[in-house]
């Protein structure tokens, strides 16, 4: 069982130590995530869960689930459009996030913080607000090259240890109204909590013409350098 107690011990049942004596104290040790998943590596230690995932984003959260990466999903609180308000830059912005992310759960757990940003022209967007905003965007990135910037943050005690940013080129291919029509009508709603109107594991593929960057990145969180990241801070096995 994993325990979060607030505590770095409890004690042992002094009636039944068998020794009679004052009863020594079970530690609370952090593990790596991925040794939870091992039986034979306890005994009857408690352990504490050693990471948080800063974000409730099925898609990441499917990211971590499909590479087997043990974690725990708590919504963040940062004011993404109070960041967005003073930054201009997507890669700041993207960075920025991560990091604010990562740093805002409490506690002495490891915790990822990612966040996409996508510009095309140098126009920032955000998630489509409805419908009809969603069309209007698809229509601007029509035959144009949409950059997505994606960063990720690790995050200890409230201090980011480690980050990455990566962006993908997405050339998009000329869409017609009757194409936009039909594309929404089969991914509205799910699309509108996307930057990008699109999801590249659904019908988005049909947005481009062609792609350069990595797909990770462009499902919003880069996974192999985190997974890296993960490995050198005993979080995976190496």
């Amino acid at each position: 069982m994993i325990h979060r107690l607030g505590i770095d011990s409890v004690p042992v049942d002094q009636s039944s130590n068998g020794r009679g004596g004052t009863a020594d104290k079970w530690r609370l040790e952090p593990v790596p995530s991925v040794a939870l998943a091992l039986p034979f590596l306890f005994s009857t230690r408690l352990f504490l869960l050693a990471l948080i995932l800063a974000s409730t984003s099925g898609i990441r959260r499917h990211m971590l689930d499909a590479a087997g990466v043990v974690y725990e999903a708590v919504k963040h609180d940062v004011d993404e459009n109070a960041v967005k308000s003073r930054l201009t830059g997507a890669t700041e912005i993207a960075a920025e996030l991560a990091g604010a992310k990562a740093c805002s759960i409490a506690g002495s757990d490891w915790v990822i913080g990612s966040d996409s940003v996508v510009s095309v022209d140098g126009r920032l967007f955000a998630k489509p607000r409805d419908r009809d905003e969603a069309a209007e965007h698809l229509r601007f990135f029509s035959s144009k090259t949409m950059l997505l910037t994606s960063a990720v943050a690790l995050a200890l005690g409230a201090k980011v240890d480690w980050s990455h940013i990566e962006t993908a080129r997405l050339h998009v291919r000329p869409l017609s109204e009757a194409f936009i029509a039909d594309y929404l009508d089969a991914e509205w709603p799910e699309v509108g909590y996307t930057v990008g109107v699109f999801r590249l594991e659904g019908r988005g593929v049909q947005l481009f013409s062609s792609i350069e960057g990595d797909h990770f990145t462009i499902l919003g969180m880069p996974l192999i350098p985190l997974l890296g990241a993960l490995r050198d801070r005993g979080l995976l096995l190496t």
